[in-house]
């Protein structure tokens, strides 16, 4: 019997979204019996040089707005139409800020069949005074599917577009849908690693970013690496804290994935939330400010995720139970010395 082959479906085209089309483009052609070859890439319609950014993409086969120099397979196609692009497919991959995760669904909800499976790629959490959502979850019931699953690791995207060796992770509650996906992102230079801790692969993605604020504004201070690395240490063991506190079934093990302590320490080391945290610190700009100044259209999701956070924990009286997170919180948003960084 032949075997139904997927129809993929990207959504999101900034430099990350840029970078895993390159992973999957080629994945789909050297997966042939498993994948169909034309990949829709869902692109928000911008204009770039006086042409529309999709034009651009599908002409050149590169996006030189946001991964400039790297090709992309001929296979990938660019499409401004959200619906049109995800039209037939079985197989979604979300990689876009998560401020506009939300927005997206509502949009395609009703469109999408039941049996259609995805992954987030998103590193954030929705994060309310009332609860705290996985956005796999949010995406499986705005959606009204059951198969999401997560990937996150310690994967800047230049990096991984210039296919410099690096290792990624994902969560996956069914092996099945687990091993689908590996062989969509598995390559020599980008490793995979697929377990069923789903809930803390997309936890660590989201709260190394708050970490990463906190080492920035230390290299914003010259205070040196002996400091990042104690203030990565004690990210760590908050991370660690505040996912064992609020989602009892987080592994240990998932810690020393690719998506927990490697992402953490590329983060801290050389991701936009470290450099937009150093920024402040050396110039005192307000953070919006320098998200617009220095990104290139990209969206910052350490401060918001600080926000979150704070939200979540300041009416349970839980702020002093993780005082790097707090600490972060309130250098930026309440103006309290750049120097409480190191005195928690």
């Amino acid at each position: 019997m032949t075997r139904q082959k997927e129809r993929v479906c990207i959504i999101g085209s900034g430099n990350w979204g840029s970078s895993v089309a390159k992973i999957i483009g080629e994945n789909v052609q050297k997966h042939a019996d498993m994948f169909e070859p034309i990949v829709n890439q869902w692109v928000f319609e911008e204009q770039y040089q006086g042409r529309p950014l999709t034009e651009v993409i599908n002409t050149t086969h590169e996006n030189p707005k946001y991964l400039p120099g790297i090709r992309l397979a001929d296979t990938i196609h660019a499409e401004p139409d959200l619906i049109k692009a995800c039209q037939d497919c079985t197989v979604l991959v979300f990689v876009l800020p998560h401020q506009f995760v939300r927005g997206v669904c509502d949009d395609l909800a009703g469109s999408i069949k039941p049996s259609v499976k995805a992954i987030s790629l998103v590193k954030g959490l929705e994060i309310k005074p009332d609860r705290i959502t996985l956005f796999s979850e949010e995406i499986g019931r705005r959606l009204q599917i059951d198969q999401v699953a997560a990937l996150s690791g310690a994967n800047i995207a230049d990096e991984v577009a210039r296919e410099n060796f690096c290792e990624s992770t994902i969560g996956s509650r069914s092996e099945a849908a687990g091993q689908l996906f590996y062989h969509l992102f598995d390559t020599p230079y980008f490793r995979v690693n697929v377990i069923p801790d789903y809930v803390g692969v997309e936890l660590c993605g989201a709260l190394k970013n708050v970490v990463a604020m906190a080492a920035g504004i230390s290299d914003g201070l010259d205070y040196g690496s002996n400091t990042k690395a104690a203030l990565i240490r004690l990210g760590l063991m908050e991370m660690r804290k505040f996912g064992q506190t609020f989602f009892g079934g987080v592994e240990d093990a998932t810690f020393f994935e690719s998506c927990g302590v490697a992402d953490l320490i590329t983060t801290c080391s050389g991701g936009r939330n470290r450099k937009v945290a150093e920024a402040f610190a050396r110039t005192g700009k307000p953070i919006d400010v320098l998200e617009k100044e220095l990104l290139n259209g990209q969206k910052l999701q350490g401060s918001l995720t600080a926000v979150e956070i704070h939200h979540f924990l300041a009416p349970r009286g839980m702020t002093k139970e993780f005082p790097l997170f707090d600490t972060v919180y309130r250098i930026i948003y309440e103006g309290a010395p750049l120097d409480t960084v190191v005195k928690l």
